[in-house]
């Protein structure tokens, strides 16, 4: 089986504080378990994260962005 790469790889996203974010990377296999991370911190959908993922394309949203969150 052949591994899952990015396909279009994950690109820094500019923000108002207390607005929302959208960060979306696109991988080489659809259907693959994405695990978002800040650090190695692993990120859990939340009222202010939330996942989705659509075939190949996985997408993070972070609502109310603060400056911690770069």
């Amino acid at each position: 089986e052949r591994p899952v790469l990015f396909k279009q790889e994950l690109q820094n996203e500019e923000a108002k504080e207390g607005k929302q974010v959208r960060l979306s990377c696109e991988l080489s296999k659809a259907g693959t378990p994405v695990k978002w991370m800040k650090g190695d911190t692993v990120l859990c959908a939340s009222e202010k994260y939330e996942f989705k993922q659509h075939g190949t394309v996985a997408e993070l949203i972070i609502r109310d962005v603060k400056s911690v969150d770069a």
